[in-house]
């Protein structure tokens, strides 16, 4: 009997681990499709982005339920729990990618909609590609147990703030350039916010896989500790803030 526990018990174990793999699989495609719809035009992209929105909240239900389930039926050893604990809190993470995602598709909706025809005044694809990468690399370092893999997307959330910044400071300066472009403008701050954000949810699921392999909390660490820990290193409390 306790052999066959122990045998759903990892069976369970696994599901949760696949549920949560594909549940970042529709994120990304979200975060692509909303910007496609951006860059082309094509609205139907933005039902779809909705659609899929749906299965992401069921996903989390669904695993959430049963991350709930398997630490009150099992009490779990340390390193199945430090699993179980990781995938709950990424489980909001990737959540919120998937609200940044639907938001960045009505935007586009809203800004190809408008009585006034919608010319890009700044180029957001890149930015887009880059958060979707971190979020495929987040799930890759999840799926292969890599913590060396995952520091590399921590250190990778810097560019996309570099580029947030970037992005802010051209569009404030087509505004005061052409005061007609304000509306439109401002629906670019946000789009370009929304991937801002979701390059913050990748690194904190980048985070967790750390603390998952390793045990050790590497949030508000910083970018060099964090590596120096994902490699089984001791970070260095005193030259990193």
């Amino acid at each position: 009997m306790s052999e066959h526990t122990n045998k759903q018990f990892h069976s369970d174990l696994e599901t949760t681990r696949s549920l949560f793999l594909q549940m970042g699989g529709v994120v990304e495609a979200m975060v692509q499709e909303g910007m496609e719809a951006l860059s082309s035009g094509d609205l139907s992209l933005v039902d779809r982005v909705r659609e899929r929105e749906k299965d992401v909240n069921r996903l989390e239900v669904e695993i959430d339920e049963l991350i709930g389930l398997l630490i009150a039926r099992n009490q779990p050893t340390a390193i199945d729990l430090r699993l179980l604990l990781s995938v709950s809190k990424m489980l909001t993470d990737m959540e919120r990618c998937g609200d940044e995602a639907e938001k960045i598709a009505k935007m586009a909706r809203r800004l190809h909609e408008s009585e006034t025809p919608y010319v890009p005044v700044i180029e957001l694809r890149h930015m887009a590609s880059h958060v979707a990468t971190m979020i495929r690399d987040a799930l890759d370092s999840f799926a292969r147990e890599d913590p060396v893999h995952a520091a590399m997307v921590v250190r990778n959330d810097k560019d996309v703030d570099k580029e947030w910044k970037a992005s802010l400071r051209h569009v404030i300066t087509y505004m005061i350039e052409d005061p007609r472009t304000i509306s439109r403008s401002i629906d670019l701050i946000f789009i370009a916010r929304s991937l801002e954000r979701i390059g913050d949810h990748a690194k904190n699921m980048a985070e967790r896989v750390i603390y998952m392999v390793r045990g050790d909390d590497v949030r508000h660490t910083g970018v060099k500790n964090t590596e120096r820990t994902a490699r089984g290193g001791v970070p260095d409390e005193e030259n990193e803030i």
